[in-house]
C-alpha cells in the first residue's frame, strides 16, 4: 500500500502543492475549517489556474472538514502531514494531526515564518521537517479555486526548498522534495534555517506593507518612498539573521548584502536595489499579486504580522539590535487589523524613517 498524505489547512499553498500530488495519483486528504471550501472541493474538485503559460485543470480530491478528522482513527494513519495553516494556528493543527500519524510518520511545515520549533515541541524534532515555498504567489480566490499570479518557477527560480532541521540529506527529505516537486521546481537543502530566515526577510519586506497600505506589490515597488522602505525593512532583518549566525540565500534574486547596504543608505547599493526591483515590477504581470498578508486584510482575516516582522523585532531585541522600521510596521498593521486605521500608504510615508 502507498503512503497516506494529509494537507492540514487547505489554503492556497496547501491546495496548490496537494492538487498536483492528487493528480499524480498520491493518496491525499485535504483537511480544512472552511465548510464552503470543503464542500466545493468534494462536489467539483480542486481547480488550479495560472496567470500565464500553464493550462487550467481541475482534479477530484478527498476533502474533509477538520471536525471529521476523527474518522481517520478507523483508517490507516497518515505517513506525512503537511501543516499549511497560518502560523498562529500551527500548535493546535499539529497537535490535532499528531494522533493520526503512523509510528514512522512525520510533519512538514509548509508555511510562512519559522514554525519548526513549534511543530517539534509537539511531535519531536525527529518527526519535523521544513519546506519553504519561495515566490509562489498563489491565492485561494474562491472556494475550490487556487490562482497563481505567474507561470511556473522552473529552472529560473527554485520554488520549493525542503530540509531536515539538522541539515543532513535524508531519504524522507528527498521524498518530500519529490512530492512538492510535482507542482514546480524543488530541491533538498542542507541550509533549512538560512532558507527559512531568507524567506522571512522576503515576506517581511512585502507582506505587512501590502496589508497596511492596501496596495499590490507593483504599486509598492514603483513608489520611491515605499520601495526604499522595503529595503530598510530587509536591511534590518538581514542584519539580525547574520547576527544569529544564519547563512542567508538570495532574497528577490539579490545578494542579501546589497539589500542590507541599500537599506543603510549606501548609494551604490541603493541604485542596484532600485534597478533590480523596478525591473521586476515592469515585467509583464510583474508585481500584480497581492501578498498573503494583504489578502488576509482584504478578507478580514487575522494577519501573520507578529510571526514575520514582529518575530524579527523580538529576535533583534534578544541580541541588542534595533529594528525601528520593522517595529513601526508591526504596530501599524496591528492597528489596521483592529480597525483603528484604514489601509493607506500615508501610514508609511509619514514615518520618515528613510
Amino acid at each position: 500500500m502507498g503512503q497516506r498524505i494529509a494537507i492540514i489547512g487547505a489554503g492556497a499553498v496547501g491546495c496548490y502543492a496537494g492538487s498536483y500530488m492528487a493528480q499524480a495519483g498520491e493518496d491525499v486528504t485535504f483537511v480544512d475549517m472552511w465548510p464552503e471550501h470543503v464542500e466545493t472541493m468534494r462536489a467539483k474538485g480542486l481547480r488550479i489556474t495560472h496567470i500565464k503559460d500553464v493550462p487550467e485543470f481541475t482534479v477530484p480530491v478527498r476533502a474533509i472538514h477538520l471536525t471529521e478528522l476523527q474518522h481517520v482513527s478507523k483508517e490507516r494513519p497518515f505517513d506525512i502531514a503537511f501543516v499549511c495553516v497560518k502560523s498562529y494556528d500551527t500548535a493546535w493543527a499539529t497537535l490535532m494531526v499528531k494522533q493520526y500519524l503512523a509510528p514512522g510518520g512525520f510533519v512538514v511545515s509548509l508555511q510562512n515564518c519559522m514554525n519548526e520549533e513549534t511543530v517539534a515541541e509537539i511531535v519531536g524534532w525527529g518527526r519535523t521537517l521544513g519546506s519553504i515555498a519561495s515566490s509562489i504567489t498563489v491565492d485561494l480566490c474562491e472556494p475550490g479555486h487556487v490562482r497563481r499570479a505567474s507561470g511556473k518557477g522552473g529552472a529560473a527560480h527554485t520554488v520549493y526548498r525542503v530540509g531536515e532541521v539538522h541539515g543532513r540529506i535524508t531519504d524522507r527529505a528527498k521524498e518530500v522534495c519529490r512530492l512538492v516537486g510535482l507542482s514546480d521546481s524543488a530541491k533538498v537543502t542542507e541550509n533549512l534555517w538560512g532558507e527559512r530566515w531568507s524567506k522571512l526577510v522576503t515576506n517581511g519586506m512585502a507582506n505587512g506593507l501590502s496589508a497596511c497600505t492596501g496596495l499590490v506589490s507593483k504599486e509598492i515597488l514603483t513608489d520611491d518612498v515605499l520601495r526604499h522602505f522595503t529595503a530598510r525593512l530587509g536591511s534590518e532583518a538581514i542584519r539580525v539573521g547574520q547576527a544569529l549566525g544564519y547563512t542567508l540565500e538570495e532574497i528577490h534574486h539579490i545578494d542579501p548584502e546589497v539589500i542590507a547596504r541599500a537599506g543603510e543608505g549606501d548609494a551604490a547599493a541603493k541604485r542596484e536595489y532600485d534597478e533590480h526591483r523596478l525591473e521586476e515590477a515592469r515585467k509583464p504581470g510583474g508585481g500584480a499579486h497581492r501578498p498573503s498578508m494583504g489578502q488576509d486584510m482584504v478578507k478580514g482575516r487575522r494577519t501573520e504580522i507578529e510571526f514575520i516582522n514582529g518575530f524579527i523585532v523580538d529576535k533583534a531585541k534578544a541580541i541588542g539590535i534595533a529594528t525601528p522600521a520593522n517595529a513601526a510596521l508591526t504596530d501599524i498593521v496591528k492597528r489596521v487589523e483592529k480597525g483603528e486605521l484604514q489601509p493607506d500608504p500615508k501610514h508609511i510615508k509619514e514615518l520618515r524613517l528613510n
